[in-house]
């Protein structure tokens, strides 16, 4: 099978499942969000989940962001 993907083949066939433990659906000030959790203990937004165009204009929601 030929996959045309401007991904690294580690982006779209993780080594495993442990690579993933540490990422969370969560909710945070009424917005969903896909978070991953760091070594200290606080949150990196990885996504914004939401149909509300306005809620991508709002900074605090940037991927990369530090939620504490």
């Amino acid at each position: 099978m030929i996959l045309y993907t401007p991904l690294s083949e580690a982006d779209i066939y993780p080594n495993s499942p442990e690579d993933f433990s540490n990422r969370h659906c969560v909710s945070y000030g009424g917005k969903s969000l896909y978070v991953e959790q760091t070594a200290d203990g606080s949150y990196q937004l990885l996504q914004l989940l939401s149909t509300d165009p306005q809620d991508f204009m709002d900074e605090n929601y940037t991927p990369g962001t530090i939620l504490r």
